[in-house]
């Protein structure tokens, strides 16, 4: 699992024993901020190769594959 979601993870456990401190809602904010920004990437990048596919572009269809390995990889 992405190191970045089992911090959020484990916040989202330890605030429903008790309130998050400051620091640790700074931290869950920028957990949720990387994950949303990780998905994002992820969804244009399988969009793209929708695209791709759909105009018969294999080399380029390729190419957004292994990017997209590449970041399922990064976690």
């Amino acid at each position: 699992m992405w190191v970045v979601m089992q911090r959020l993870a484990e916040l989202w456990t330890i605030n429903k024993k008790r309130p998050l401190t400051e620091d640790e809602m700074k931290e869950m904010e920028q957990c949720l901020e990387a994950n949303a920004k990780r998905a994002w990437k992820l969804a244009t990048l399988e969009n793209l190769s929708l695209v791709a596919s759909m105009t018969n572009d294999m080399e380029w269809q390729h190419e957004i594959c292994a990017e997209i390995e590449k970041l399922e990889k990064a976690h």
